[in-house]
């Protein structure tokens, strides 16, 4: 866990994306994943207005949430092959811990529709923050489930969307360093 202020600079540059398919028990306590989700709710969110939302996926509701996906899948593909079908059934099963983030926009808000978003995005930021100071791997995943509005009714209204399937457990192996673009080539000066 992450205690030391001082070396704040060198934690946040340790933080790593997991692959969920990778990650391995023990995932996040009861207690531990309220508490990282409190956290990540400790995110900015102009007007208050909280537009987002967490819903966990119990290791005893995975089935279930498996069979979802399939129905849904197949609705929208009825063609889908046996490895589509596979890869639907891992997605559901990858990672001891699911979280999936929802962006809740407050309708009527004076608040744009957009910053709402970006709260949301920021939540799901967090949350990957949290879970690494507890010691954890997250993974942020998107993907066709995100964008289905069968998968999104079985967790929400009509008037949110998927903000991302965050998984998160302890890494099975050592997590690499991706590339990541120079400074330079992501930030200017600006009116030069």
């Amino acid at each position: 866990m992450f205690n030391d202020l001082s070396s704040l600079p060198a934690y946040l540059a340790s933080r790593r994306s997991g692959k969920p398919r990778d990650m391995v028990a023990p995932g996040p306590d009861a207690p531990t994943l309220r508490r990282m989700i409190e956290l990540a709710a400790r995110t900015p969110d102009h007007g208050k207005l909280a537009p987002w939302r967490f819903v966990t996926v119990p290791s005893d509701r995975r089935d279930a949430f498996a069979a979802m996906l399939t129905d849904a899948y197949r609705a929208e593909k009825p063609e889908a092959g046996r490895l589509e079908m596979e890869a639907i059934e891992q997605f559901a099963h990858q990672a001891p811990t699911l979280v999936v983030v929802l962006s809740s926009p407050r309708p009527g808000s004076h608040i744009p529709l957009w910053e709402q978003q970006l709260s949301a995005g920021a939540a799901c930021m967090n949350l990957i923050h949290a879970a690494h100071a507890h010691g954890f791997v997250a993974g942020w995943l998107t993907g066709w489930a995100t964008y289905s509005a069968a998968v999104r009714d079985s967790f929400g209204d009509a008037h949110e969307a998927i903000a991302g399937f965050m998984f998160i457990g302890t890494a099975s192996r050592e997590l690499e360093e991706r590339p990541r673009p120079g400074v330079e080539q992501i930030m200017r000066e600006w009116g030069v």
